[in-house]
C-alpha cells in the first residue's frame, strides 16, 4: 500500500481529476437508481395512502391510474352496506392545468369524501379540509402557500394545508379537495365532446355526479376474496385488491421506465469499466521504468499486481464517495423525486469494487510483460 500511496502522491493532481470525472459517471448511475425508486414511491404512494383494501372501478377497466374509469356516485352507497364492508369512499382523479402567476400550473386533483377512505393525507403544515366547498390541501411542489387563494376553472379555492411527496405516477403534484369540488372541476375541464357523452350515459339527477373509483375498507373478520367475488357479480363493476392495483401500476407505469433506466445504468457501468481500465493502463505505462526497476531488484510479481490493484480500487472508491456525496446534495433539486436507499448504495459499491478488479486486468497484464532489463536502458 505504501508504494501505491507514494505513486498517487507523485501524480496527485491527475489522480484527483480522474476521480472527479469518474464520480460524475457513478453519480449519474446512482441518480438513475434513485429516480427509479422515486417513480415507484410516487406511483404507489396514492394507492397506499388511500387507506383501502379493495378498489372498485368501471367494468373492464384496470383502475383509475392506468385508464379512465367512470362510475355513478351512488354506487358507493350500495357498496357501503355490503356484507364485510366497514367503510367506502368515492374518489375522483383528474389532471388539470390552470393559470397561476403568469404561467400554467399542472396538478393531479384528488377529490374525496371527508372522513371516508381515500381522504387520508399527511398534513405537514396547516389543517385538513373541513368545509364541503372551496378548500384544498396542496403538495409543496405546487409552490402554493398556506392561505393562498387560487382560481381553478370558474371557482376560487383556499389552500388550508400543505403536504409533501404527494404526487401522481406522472410526477404531477397532488391538489386534494372535496369530492363535489373535484366533480365540478372535472366537468369544467373535460372537452365538450366528453361532456356530451358523459351527460348521455349518466343517470338522471346530474350528469356531473360521476366518480373514478370506490375505495373500500373491509371489516377485520371479512374475507377479501368473498367480498370481491360478490361485488364482481355486479356486471358494471370490477373489483380488485390494493395489491392488485399496485401490481397494475407497476406493470403499466413503472416497468418501461425500469427497463430504460436500467439499460442506461448498465451502459454507464460498462463505460466506467473501460475508463478505469484505460486510466490504469496509461498509469502503468507511465511508470514502466519504475516497474522494470522493481523487477530488477527482485520484487515479486504480487507486489506489482498489488500496486496496480490498490490504485484501481482507490480510484473507484474515491470516485464512488464523491459521486454519492454529489447526488445526495443534488437530489432535492431534481424535478422528480429521487429516493436513495442504503441497500442500493451497498449493492452499487460492490459492483464498483468488481468493476475496479476487472478494469485493473489491462494494467496488470501490461506490467507483468515488462522486461526488467528495460530499466538499464537509456
Amino acid at each position: 500500500m505504501n508504494l501505491a500511496w507514494r505513486d498517487v502522491q507523485h501524480g496527485l493532481g491527475r489522480f484527483i481529476l480522474t476521480c472527479v470525472g469518474l464520480s460524475l459517471l457513478l453519480g449519474v448511475v446512482m441518480g438513475m437508481v434513485g429516480i427509479y425508486r422515486g417513480l415507484v414511491a410516487e406511483a404507489l404512494g396514492l394507492v397506499r395512502s388511500a387507506g383501502g383494501d379493495t378498489w372498485v372501478v368501471e367494468a373492464g377497466k384496470r383502475g383509475p391510474f392506468a385508464e379512465s374509469s367512470r362510475l355513478p356516485r351512488d354506487t358507493r352507497d350500495a357498496i357501503a352496506v355490503h356484507a364485510g364492508v366497514a367503510a367506502a369512499g368515492a374518489v375522483v382523479y383528474q389532471t388539470v392545468e390552470f393559470p397561476y402567476r403568469g404561467t400554467n400550473l399542472r396538478v393531479f386533483i384528488v377529490g374525496a369524501q371527508i372522513g371516508r377512505p381515500g381522504s387520508e393525507v399527511a398534513i405537514e403544515e396547516g389543517r385538513a379540509i373541513l368545509k364541503s366547498r372551496s378548500e384544498v390541501v396542496a403538495d409543496r411542489k405546487t409552490g402554493l402557500a398556506l392561505g393562498e387563494r387560487i382560481r381553478i376553472g370558474r371557482d376560487d379555492f383556499t389552500v388550508v394545508g400543505l403536504t409533501a411527496n404527494a404526487t401522481s405516477s406522472g410526477g404531477d403534484p397532488v391538489l386534494m379537495m372535496t369530492l363535489r369540488d373535484a366533480q365540478i372541476v372535472q366537468w369544467q375541464f373535460d372537452p365538450s365532446a366528453v361532456r356530451r357523452e358523459t351527460a348521455r350515459d349518466a343517470p338522471a339527477g346530474g350528469s356531473s355526479d360521476l366518480v373514478s373509483a370506490i375505495i373500500v375498507r373491509m371489516r377485520p373478520d371479512a374475507s377479501p376474496d368473498g367480498v370481491i367475488g360478490s361485488i364482481a357479480r355486479w356486471k358494471h363493476l370490477t373489483a380488485m385488491t390494493a395489491a392488485q392495483q399496485e401490481e397494475i401500476l407497476t406493470r403499466s407505469v413503472i416497468e418501461r421506465a425500469r427497463r430504460q433506466l436500467g439499460l442506461f445504468a448498465v451502459i454507464l457501468l460498462v463505460v466506467s469499466t473501460v475508463v478505469i481500465g484505460l486510466i490504469v493502463y496509461t498509469m502503468t505505462m507511465d511508470k514502466k521504468k519504475a516497474i522494470a526497476t522493481l523487477k530488477l531488484i527482485g520484487a515479486p510479481d504480487r507486489v506489482i499486481v498489488a500496486l496496480i490493484l490498490q490504485q484501481a480500487l482507490a480510484m473507484g472508491l474515491v470516485g464512488f464517495a464523491i459521486g454519492a456525496t454529489l447526488i445526495r446534495l443534488a437530489k432535492d433539486y431534481f424535478p422528480r423525486r429521487v429516493v436513495l436507499e442504503t441497500s442500493d448504495t451497498a449493492i452499487l459499491l460492490g459492483i464498483i469494487f468488481m468493476v475496479c478488479l476487472i478494469a485493473s486486468i489491462f494494467g496488470v497484464r501490461s506490467a507483468l510483460k515488462i522486461d526488467p532489463a528495460s530499466a538499464l536502458g537509456g
